[in-house]
């Protein structure tokens, strides 16, 4: 692993290498590979790799990935084989130009803007997921999902698992239940082997809970450690496990939490980049007792432990703010306790 990241071109060819687990994957895809959603914050980084892991495997399969607006996207997907496709996923009609495929992956949902706009998260949720579902039902699925479909756990009780009751807070958490619901829905009545992927949080540098609250630290802005803790794995780990999850996906669907092996505090993380900065950090509110927290003990049997630590996280984090990387302007809300985004 390099020691920093300078540039989004060096990150972005972190993100998209595969590693020889990704590849060994793609012989068994029997069929080509849809990515729906692929413009989001994961979908650009997933699709390179994809691309590149076909390659690398010598398989001679389509690669699709769909957006409304794909933008300057096209460009680098083409480059390894990856086609684009414009549609607006809550028009029924445009499914009609969707390729067949053996192999789906489904990225594409609303959070942030929730509040106040409830509807079209719930369509994107929920509507949307039901006609993929219908249009691939001959299909491998593998959904993302959300942690916040968990509720609230002790913050040392090494989180949530598959296992635990889910208890989403708010409308926008509810909406991922209907999400996974639909999902499930269609796996019993056609028999479509699916995966459904609860993650929480990603790491890109770009965005993330760490580069939220380094960049708060950094200039000055105070970090509200009330939420108290949290979980996060590295984006080409997410990538990784994305991909490989297409040999699991079965009817009942498989559920499978994916983030990293550590709980921390963000008290401590703060404090951490404080002294990386040589800033001391502004804290505000106090510590509950509970947090929103995933177990990925599962995911890390099957895919082996993440290959990113968290160290490595943060001291690349601190690199790339004090460097002036750019970031997507796209904050987590990780300290968001009453469901509302």
């Amino acid at each position: 692993m390099p020691k920093s990241i300078r540039t989004v071109v060096e990150l972005e060819d972190l993100l998209s290498t595969p590693s020889p687990e990704d590849i060994a994957t793609f012989p068994n895809l029997k069929g080509d590979l849809v990515i729906i959603g692929v413009a989001g914050k994961i979908g650009p980084s997933l699709a390179l790799r994809a691309g590149r892991a076909a390659q690398a495997a010598g398989v001679k399969i389509r690669i699709t990935g769909t957006s409304r607006s794909c933008g300057k996207l096209a460009a680098p997907l083409k480059a390894v084989g990856v086609d684009v496709l414009e549609i607006d996923l809550l028009d029924p009609a445009s499914f009609a130009k969707l390729p067949d495929a053996a192999n789906v992956i489904f990225l594409a949902g609303r959070k942030f803007g929730s509040t106040g706009a409830e509807s079209l998260t719930w369509a994107m949720n929920a509507y949307v997921p039901a006609l993929v579902a219908e249009r691939y039902r001959h299909s491998r699925i593998v959904a993302f999902s959300s942690g916040n479909v968990y509720p609230f756990v002790p913050v040392g009780s090494g989180g949530a698992t598959e296992e635990t009751t889910l208890e989403p807070v708010g409308e926008y958490a509810q909406s991922v239940l209907a999400r996974e619901r639909m999902f499930e829905y269609f796996s019993s009545r056609h028999a479509t082997p699916v995966a459904l992927l609860r993650l929480n949080y990603a790491v890109d540098l770009r965005y993330g809970v760490l580069t939220d609250i380094a960049s708060k630290v950094y200039e000055g802005r105070s970090v509200d450690v009330t939420m108290c803790a949290a979980n996060v794995i590295w984006q080409g780990d997410v990538n990784s496990v994305t991909l490989r999850s297409l040999d699991y996906c079965q009817s009942p669907p498989f559920i499978l939490n994916l983030t990293g092996p550590e709980t921390f505090s963000l008290r401590a993380v703060a404090k951490r980049f404080g002294a990386i900065f040589g800033k001391e950090p502004i804290l505000e509110g106090e510590e509950a007792p509970t947090a929103l927290l995933n177990n990925a003990g599962r995911c890390h049997r099957l895919f082996g432990y993440p290959s990113v630590s968290l160290d490595q996280m943060i001291d690349w984090t601190a690199d790339w703010i004090k460097s002036g990387g750019p970031t997507l302007n796209k904050p987590t809300h990780y300290d968001t306790r009453n469901g509302k985004y």
